[in-house]
This record gives C-alpha cells, structure tokens and sequence, in this order.
C-alpha cells in the first residue's frame, strides 16, 4: 500500500509541478502534464462495454486464471485484453477513437502515396527526415525506421487502406502482447505464476494508449519476439530452431520499426539468463541480420537515419522541454499506464532483488533436469529478474534525454514486461488490485481526451 501511494504521489506532484512549468513558460508541450493530453469530461459507445469488460474480468478472471486450460487460458487473455482495449478507444466514439487516430498530420497514413514506388522511398527515406529537408516526414514517420509506415503501406496494398483498418491493426495485434508474456512467463517461471499474472495483462491501464496507437503494435512485435526465444531457449517449442530463427526475425523487425527498442535487447538477454543457455543465439542473430539486409540492400542506413533522427529530434519541442522534469515526469507516466498494482508489486520485485541476483551469479547451483529451469529455483526469482531486465531497459531509455514526454505511448514495449510483477502480490487482494486497474484506466479515458 506504501508503495502504491507513493506511486500515486509521484503523479500528482509530477501534474502538480508540471502545470505550474507549463503556465510559467510552455516549455513542456503538453496540456495535462505528465500526459500528452487535454481535459475532456465526456462518456462515449464505448463506456458501458468497458464497465461491463472491467467488472467480468475482476470477479471471474482470477478463478478462471487458475483453472481453464492452459491454451484457452492464453487466448482468453488475448480476447480479454482485446475486449478492454476495444472498449476503451470506443470511449472516444468510432471515428475519434479509431478510424482518425492515425490520420493527424503528424501520423503515417498522411504519406501512403509517397511509397508507392518503394524503391525510391526507402533509398531516400533519410533525405527526408530533418524538419529542414524538402517535404520532410510527419513527425512519426521521421520518428521511426520505415518498417513502421511500411506496415501501413502493406496494409493499403491489401486492400485495407485509411484509418478504420490501421486502428483495427494496431488494436487487434497490439492486444496479443498479453499473450506473448503470459506464453514466455510460462517457459521461464512456471504455469502459477503465468496465470496469476493473466488477469492484470488483461486489464492492463496501457491498453488506453494501445487503442489506438502504432506503439501497441510495436509492444506486440516486441513482446512475441521475447515469448519466442523463450519457447526456443527452454526447448518448450516444438520446433526450438524455427522458435529462434522467428524470434529474430521479429527482433530485426523490432528494430526496424522503432529506434528505441533496440532496448529490448536486456530483456531477450534475461530470457537466455534465465534459460542457461545461448544455443538460439545464431539463429536469433540470424534472424536480425537477414531484417537488417533487407533494408540495408534496399537503400536504407538504420545508422544514418537514428543520426538524423537525433538532429529531428532536437530541432523540435525536445529542444526547449526541460530534461530535469521529464527525467522523472516520464516514470509517472509509467505508473500510470502500468497502475498502482504493479507499484506494489515493483516493491516486492526490488525487496527480493538481492536474493534473485545472487542466485543469478550461483553457477554452482544444480538444476532441477525440468524444461525451463537454469540456476534459480524458485519461480518468485527468476520473475523478478525478468521484471529487472524491463526496468533496467525503461530507465536507460529515461536517462537517454530521447523519451521527454509521450511515455506513455513510446514505452508500451518495457511496460507490458513490469505489469508480471503483479503476480507477486497477495492472491487473496487480486480483485482489490485489478479494481484499482480498472479504476485507473476509466478515469483517464473518460476525464481526458489523449493524444493516442
């Protein structure tokens, strides 16, 4: 409780603060600090469905959790988390909450047309990036390697072109990133720690920036890619070598579709940690590098473009809002698309730390010969290093000056992997913890209207 009030004051002195900054020189460039948001009381179609979604997976998701099957129990995650994801961006109404999301002129679908010779786009792709270059990319789309406005031109390619479709996309694929943890808690801890986790994957608070943003769909990209190498490191996949060969294609993709999320490498790190072995290593390598020659070979300099993109970054409003706010503005944006549970559990997480990380560096303990198991015995550790590995991820990106504001949507990736911590809290207070969840997420979709 100590830990999930000092969670929520963070918050309110970082609003706090953060409105007094804001009203004394503008430097912030947000609205409602820490949220890239404005005020906006309203209810919408989406406001009964999330009530409904909310109060089915408090009472029934922690007794179903223990007791459906265990692939029933990941795709009801997935549907669950669908659900709530659904209900929420539906709070705005179809057309501002899914169908115009990404059709503002700062988003991908503004430059579709441009990519319909893709040889020629991806050759001068990073011509266009700096604000001084003649007709310079939106700021997402010069924000991000090509492979993100690629997805969108595929999709228009199709024959599911404009906002509807690209919502529903990211909506849909970004949901099943509460599969892919629960799939990869399962190899690396055990099967009661997965499904105590389940309930809080579902009903997440990030899924208000999920639905409906392109950074649900890179957490999603990124999330699978981890739950892969996982099946291949614990040999829990059928199939171990094409578990490791797809894990690295998706951490290739990863790269290419977000500068930042080169910072999942200390998560896929503690996967192969946690799983005592490197044998996928060469097919994961593998599996990046045939991404990354696709791209270079295209014409593309993932190098040159993060160069340009760093001088991008600066030539806009990173260039006046103040680091000494936003370096810890931003974790109160992660508490508040993680939510008060998983402060409580980040607690526990820290206070067993110790204990997790000597046993870590143990190489002399013996294993127990079950899939899945290397050198810590107790489930409680090797959870605790994998929340670690996202924490530690999240605060080189804090400490990078490259994440001032808009966390909540950028740090998606590294959020979905802290919200596991919530199974360390006590089974009898889950339903307390998931109403606060549900709580949280509610109030932020119905008293303000987000940037995402």
């Amino acid at each position: 409780m100590l830990a999930a009030a000092a969670g929520a004051l963070l918050v309110v002195l970082a609003a706090v603060i953060g409105a007094l900054i804001q009203r004394a020189n503008g430097s912030l460039h947000v609205n409602v600090p820490p949220l890239y948001a404005s005020w906006f009381w309203h209810l919408g179609p989406g406001t009964p469905a999330a009530l409904a979604v909310a109060v089915l997976v408090v009472a029934y998701g922690p007794p179903l959790a223990d007791r459906l099957p265990w692939r029933r129990l990941v795709l009801t995650g997935w549907a669950a988390s669908l659900a709530w994801t659904w209900s929420l961006a539906l709070v705005d109404g179809w057309q501002t909450g899914v169908a115009r999301r990404l059709t503002t002129e700062y988003e991908y679908l503004t430059v579709i047309r441009r990519f319909d010779d893709l040889g020629p786009a991806l050759r001068d792709f990073t011509s266009h990036i700096l604000n001084t270059a003649p007709d310079h990319w939106p700021a997402h789309v010069a924000g991000h390697p090509p492979a993100a406005v690629l997805t969108f031109v595929g999709l228009d390619r199709i024959g599911l072109g404009g906002g509807a479709w690209a919502g529903a996309w990211c909506i849909t694929v970004g949901a099943s990133a509460a599969a892919a943890v629960l799939v990869a808690l399962r190899a690396l801890t055990d099967e009661p720690t997965a499904r105590r986790a389940a309930p809080f994957l579902a009903l997440a608070p990030a899924a208000v920036w999920v639905g409906t943003s392109a950074d649900g769909y890179f957490a999603a990209v990124a999330a699978w890619s981890s739950a892969l190498l996982a099946l291949a490191a614990t040999r829990r996949a059928r199939h171990p070598a094409a578990a490791a060969l797809a894990a690295g294609l998706l951490l290739g993709l990863t790269c290419y579709l977000s500068y930042g999320l080169t910072l999942i490498a200390p998560i896929a790190a503690a996967v192969l940690l946690l799983a005592r072995t490197a044998r996928p290593l060469p097919l994961l390598a593998a599996g990046v590098a045939a991404v990354a020659a696709v791209f270079t070979l295209a014409g593309f300099d993932w190098w040159e473009g993060y160069r340009l993109l760093v001088e991008r970054y600066y030539q806009g409003a990173a260039a006046v809002r103040p680091y000494a706010y936003w370096v810890w503005g931003n974790l109160a944006c992660t508490v508040l698309i993680t939510g008060l549970a998983t402060a409580a559990g980040l607690r526990r997480v820290l206070a067993t730390a110790p204990t997790a990380v000597r046993q870590l560096r143990a190489r002399t303990l013996p294993a127990t010969g079950r899939a899945g198991v290397g050198p810590l015995h107790r489930p409680v550790d090797r959870l605790v290093i994998l929340v670690l590995a996202a924490l530690l991820a999240l605060l080189v990106a804090d400490l990078s000056g490259m994440s001032k504001a808009e966390t909540e949507r950028i740090w998606l990736p590294f959020a979905v992997w802290l919200l596991p911590a919530c199974a360390l809290l006590p089974a009898a207070r889950h339903r307390h913890w998931l109403t606060a969840q549900a709580v949280l997420a509610m109030g932020v979709n119905h008293l303000l209207y987000t940037g995402w």
